[in-house]
């Protein structure tokens, strides 16, 4: 494995989701024109040994079983982004109760137990789930990066300041893949 990767994991936030919210067909919009990038950014996490971690919500089941999440959110809309996405038994899966992948979640404790200290995150909603992941991140002294292109919000002027605040504050890397 190259050197530089023995500390990385890859973390993706909120992949699996319905949806069906207010903004929710905007979001979709917006993340299906990353998909193409999620799934090689998974790719790429698998040609190189790096952990997958998905860190999702839990959608009132509070059962951290993809499957049964999938389920959930399984619908017409949200099977694209699922389909190709869908976590594998090598792969970890958490819920989180708030828009942290930290918050009262224990990332931290397995990020620690793998030995990771650089985190590559993607996913939705750049604006509030990931932005707050990557504040918790850099408050717990992890290297970020956030692809630009692996990141959606409902609204791109919200990604693009999210992407901002993020690059500017918490030193990100937001390079594209």
């Amino acid at each position: 494995m190259d050197q530089s990767l023995t500390n990385t994991a890859v973390v993706f936030v909120d992949i699996i989701n319905d949806f069906k919210f207010d903004g929710g067909e905007d979001l979709y919009q917006n993340t299906k024109k990353i998909l193409p990038n999620l799934i090689k950014l998974r790719q790429y996490a698998k040609d190189n040994g790096l952990p997958i971690i998905y860190v999702n919500d839990h959608y009132q089941l509070w059962q951290a079983d993809f499957s049964k999440i999938i389920e959930k959110c399984k619908n017409e809309k949200s099977r694209d982004i699922i389909e190709p996405l869908t976590p594998d038994d090598r792969d970890y899966f958490l819920i989180k109760p708030q828009h942290s992948a930290f918050f009262q979640t224990p990332l931290q404790s397995l990020l620690t137990e793998l030995e990771r200290t650089h985190l590559i995150m993607a996913g939705i909603a750049g604006d509030i789930c990931i932005l707050f992941s990557a504040q918790d991140a850099y408050m717990n002294k992890f290297n970020v990066r956030i692809p630009e292109n692996c990141m959606a919000s409902e609204l791109k002027e919200n990604n693009d300041y999210a992407l901002y605040l993020m690059h500017s504050v918490m030193n990100a890397d937001i390079t594209p893949i």
